[in-house]
C-alpha cells in the first residue's frame, strides 16, 4: 500500500460523512498518474502553491494601495489568513483539510493589480463584466504553464470559482473557504485602517463589538468558534443569527469608512485611468505584449487577451508600464 493510500483510508475512518475525500474526486479534465505519497487534493494544493500566479500575490493591493508600512496586508497574506481560518473551521467539523486549503490557496489567483479597483475597472472595460472569482478559474484553467493550466481537480476549481458570487460551492470545504474569506478580510482590513489612522477604536460599531469581540484575536475566534457550533449539521454551513447580524454590521460600517470613504477617492481615480489607458494601448498595439497573450488574442479575441494580460499584472509592474508608455523619461544627450 501507498503512502497515498494510507492517507486515503485515513481520510475515510477520521473525516465526517459530510466531507469529500480525495479517493472520490470527480477528477481532473486530463488523467494523470497517481502520486505515491499525496492526495489528489494535496497534489492540487502544491501546484498553486508552487505557480507564478500565487507569486504574483505578494504585490497586489488588498485594500490600502502600495503601503509603504511594512505590517500592511497584500492579497497574498489575505490569502495566506484565509486558509488559516478555512484550515480551522474543517479540521473542527472533520471535513478534508487538504481540500478547504487548497481552494484558499487559489481563491484569488486572478485577482487584478489595485484590488477591487482594478476589478471594477476590467468590469466596466469588457463586454461581458469581470468578476475575479471567475478569472481565478481561468488563471488556473487556461493561463498558467504556459496555455496549460494547473490541471487541478473539479472540486478545488468550483471552490475557487463559487468562493464570491451568488453560486455556492459543490462542497462544504468549499463553504469553509467562503466563510473564511469573509471573516478573515473584515477583520484584517479593520486592523490595516486603524493602523492607517483611517479609524480610531473608539469610532467602531460598539453593539457589532460587542457581539464579535474587541480585538482582532477575539473577533477571529469568535466567528469561527460560531460557525462550527452551528454548522455540525445539515447540508450548508451556518452562523447564529446574532453573530451573522453583528458581522453584516460590521461589515456596512466597514464599506461606509473604509471601501467606499472619500480618502480612498483620488487614489482609486487614479488607478481607474491606469487599468483603462493600459486596456487602450494594447487593445490597439496587441503585438507588444507576451506571445502568450498573443496567441489568446488570436484564439479568443483581443479584448479577452488584454483582460488576462491585465489581471495578471501586480500594482508595481502596471504603474512602471503606464509610466514607460505614457509618462516623458526626459531627453538623454548622446
Amino acid at each position: 500500500m501507498t503512502i497515498r493510500e494510507q492517507l486515503e483510508q485515513e481520510e475515510r475512518s477520521r473525516l465526517s460523512p459530510r466531507a469529500c475525500l480525495s479517493a472520490e474526486s470527480r477528477g481532473r479534465a486530463r488523467s494523470i498518474a497517481p502520486c505515491p505519497m499525496r492526495t489528489d487534493f494535496q497534489r492540487d494544493r502544491d501546484r498553486i502553491l508552487h505557480c507564478k500566479a500565487f507569486r504574483r500575490l505578494k504585490y497586489k493591493t488588498q485594500v490600502f494601495l502600495s503601503p509603504e508600512g511594512d505590517h500592511y496586508r497584500t492579497r497574498l497574506t489575505h490569502t495566506l489568513e484565509v486558509s488559516q481560518i478555512a484550515r480551522t473551521i474543517a479540521r473542527c467539523l472533520r471535513l478534508n483539510e487538504d481540500l478547504a486549503e487548497a481552494i484558499a490557496l487559489g481563491h484569488d489567483l486572478g485577482h487584478t493589480p489595485f484590488g477591487h479597483i482594478g476589478e471594477r475597472s476590467l468590469d466596466e472595460l469588457m463586454p461581458e463584466g469581470f468578476r475575479h472569482n471567475e478569472q481565478s478559474r481561468r488563471v488556473a484553467e487556461v493561463l498558467e504553464d504556459d496555455g496549460a493550466g494547473l490541471n487541478l481537480t473539479e472540486e478545488v476549481l468550483d471552490g475557487i470559482l463559487c468562493h464570491s458570487g451568488a453560486k455556492f460551492p459543490m462542497t462544504l470545504e468549499g463553504e469553509c473557504v467562503r466563510r473564511a474569506d469573509r471573516i478573515a478580510y473584515l477583520n484584517h482590513d479593520l486592523d490595516d485602517a486603524i493602523r492607517g489612522g483611517v479609524l480610531q477604536e473608539f469610532e467602531l460599531p460598539a453593539d457589532c463589538l460587542k457581539v464579535l469581540g474587541r480585538s482582532h484575536g477575539e473577533r477571529i475566534n469568535n466567528m469561527i468558534a460560531d460557525v462550527v457550533s452551528f454548522s455540525q449539521e445539515g447540508p450548508h454551513l451556518a452562523m447564529s443569527p446574532m453573530m451573522q447580524s453583528a458581522m453584516d454590521g460590521l461589515r456596512e460600517f466597514m464599506f461606509e469608512r473604509v471601501y467606499r470613504d472619500k480618502w480612498r477617492a483620488a487614489e482609486e481615480s487614479r488607478c481607474d485611468v491606469v487599468m483603462k489607458q493600459l486596456f487602450r494601448y494594447y487593445s490597439e498595439h496587441p503585438g507588444e505584449m507576451p506571445e502568450e497573450f498573443v496567441l489568446i488574442g488570436y484564439r479568443e479575441g483581443t479584448a479577452r487577451a488584454v483582460c488576462d494580460f491585465l489581471s495578471c499584472m501586480t500594482d508595481r509592474y502596471a504603474i512602471r508600464t503606464y509610466q514607460r508608455l505614457f509618462v516623458p523619461a526626459g531627453f538623454a544627450l548622446l
